[in-house]
């Protein structure tokens, strides 16, 4: 694996001290053995708590150090063609005496065959050791990997398999993004509770999933079930995104067409521009990850943009996946009053937006695109950019199908025309509002809610488009310029025969008025 064969190159090229980050001590230890047992290197490691022990090559007594420092005066004494692992030792990167002893041993290895491997969770390094140090990230394990722990645990006495071929798939697929002692405990509770493990068993692992990506912090898992059933409208979209939806299985790749790499939804909020995510993800069953920028950023020096690589490495690890970005102009905003941290998460994610090969779907939405660095919608980043509009007419019959039949009633009981004439101007997310304020309505007064409780529900609200006047003017005008498509029609022109002219709030918008 890449790994092995980075360490194996500079363990050849003698660099003498390695970091090597991950959180799987096993898996590195493992890794750092048969690379050593190849080169025909002998392997120690140590830690504070039980000092040496030999990785590979047993010949010749084991050195004694129960301190860090008198560690490093053991490397510098020990025979040529060595490599030392060092558990821990990031814990000791505080240390003055420390940082000054391990400097100046690593100098004076460059003459000799030794290295120095340091496992550490994260990828600070002392600003004193950077130009001694390399470091190199053990990746997560991949689908090969995680079938060899699938068959340790399965081979054990006793244990009934019964996966389908496609189930097994769906297994490994579940597990990635987890590390082996993740996927193997995930495995097991699976096995432990039926004493078997067939189809059924997926989606306790998905569950187990779901902890562990939660556990990351900035990523959070999103299930899935939604269909573009359940978004009503924005037609164009939908069919742009069914055009795509074969665009991650290897027929496509063996067609040679590249994976999409995401786009951008901008509207004011509550036209269905997060539900619109969320489809996404059921349309092309692919797992969706919600990335929450806000709670990248940590107190300690270096912790965001830390948390920033490990939650998109991640990301790429469950690929293929949908990456959704809420509200882009809050999340990547960034300023001069936290000595640039935000400047540096933020250039770190466009980067990864620009130059990612694994196949993450990026869905990044926007209310206001003023607050929007220019550098976020420019091309490369996005397929497409689409505009959200208030919806016509006919889109609004639609939201209010979708949310009578949500609520398991019939769309004919009631006066579907009449309600979307009445919400003219109103948002998929209002007039959603308004169906569950009649449901309240009739439930209270012991009968099913009619038209007339919608309507009315309808007339008590403010809508968004009332004081949201300017900024749909400004997205309006971006849709003019080309600088968007309409995510409900193919051309500007129609869209614009279309548009529904936003509320006007001296208008009066009584119930009766609603009827007409």
């Amino acid at each position: 694996m890449a790994f092995e064969s980075d360490l194996d190159l500079y363990l050849r090229a003698r660099y003498t001290l390695i970091v090597a980050v991950t959180v799987e001590e096993e898996r590195a230890l493992e890794a750092i053995r048969a690379v050593c047992e190849r080169g025909r290197r002998r392997c120690l490691a140590w830690d504070l708590a039980d000092g040496f022990e030999a990785l590979h090559g047993r010949d010749g007594a084991l050195p004694t150090a129960h301190d860090p420092v008198s560690v490093i005066e053991q490397v510098e004494k020990a025979e040529d063609g060595t490599v030392f692992v060092l558990k821990d030792f990031h814990d000791c990167w505080s240390n003055p005496q420390v940082k000054r002893k391990l400097r100046s041993a690593v100098q004076r290895l460059k003459f000799t065959r030794k290295s120095v491997v340091v496992l550490s969770p994260n990828r600070t390094v002392p600003e004193e050791l950077r130009d001694e140090a390399v470091v190199i990230g053990l990746p997560l394990p991949d689908r090969g990997q995680l079938d060899e722990v699938l068959g340790g645990l399965t081979a054990t006495p006793g244990v009934k398999v019964d996966l389908t071929a496609a189930g097994r798939e769906k297994l490994g697929q579940a597990a990635l993004g987890m590390t082996a002692a993740q996927a193997r405990r995930a495995y097991a509770k699976a096995i432990v509770r039926d004493n078997a493990l067939d189809d059924r068993h997926i989606e306790v692992v998905v569950q187990e999933k779901k902890e562990v990506i939660r556990e990351s912090e900035a990523l959070e898992f999103y299930p899935v079930h939604e269909t573009p059933d359940d978004v009503g409208g924005l037609d164009v979209l939908k069919q742009w995104l069914r055009l795509r939806e074969r665009a991650f299985t290897q027929e496509a790749r063996d067609y040679g067409l590249p994976a999409p790499k995401g786009i951008a939804l901008i509207g004011i909020p509550g036209t269905g521009k997060s539900l619109t995510a969320k489809m996404i993800g059921g349309l092309w069953r692919l797992p969706l990850l919600r990335l929450d920028v806000g709670a990248l950023f940590g107190s300690l020096l270096g912790e965001a943009e830390e948390r920033t690589r490990r939650a998109l490495r991640l990301a790429e690890t469950v690929a293929p996946c949908v990456v959704w970005i809420d509200e882009m102009e809050k999340a990547l905003a960034h300023g001069g009053g936290d000595s640039g941290t935000s400047t540096r998460v933020f250039g770190t994610i466009l980067t990864w937006m620009q130059e990612k090969t694994a196949p993450c779907f990026v869905v990044g939405t926007a209310n206001d695109v003023a607050g929007l660095p220019p550098e976020v919608l420019r091309k490369g980043r996005f397929d497409e950019i689409f505009f959200l509009d208030l919806p016509t007419a006919g889109e609004r019959a639609e939201i209010v199908d979708v949310h009578l039949r949500k609520r398991r009633r019939l769309p004919a009981d009631f006066d579907v025309p009449a309600l979307a004439r009445s919400s003219e101007g109103y948002v998929g997310a209002e007039i959603e509002q308004a169906v569950v304020d009649a449901m309240y309505v009739g439930f209270n007064a012991g009968r099913e809610f009619t038209t007339d409780d919608i309507l009315t529900a309808l007339s008590r609200q403010v809508p968004l488009s009332v004081s949201q006047r300017e900024t749909i003017g400004a997205l309006r005008g971006w849709l003019r310029e080309g600088r968007a498509q309409s995510a409900s029609f193919a051309e500007t022109r129609e869209a614009e025969s279309q548009f529904v002219v936003p509320l006007d709030p001296l208008e009066p918008r009584e119930p009766d008025a609603f009827r007409k």
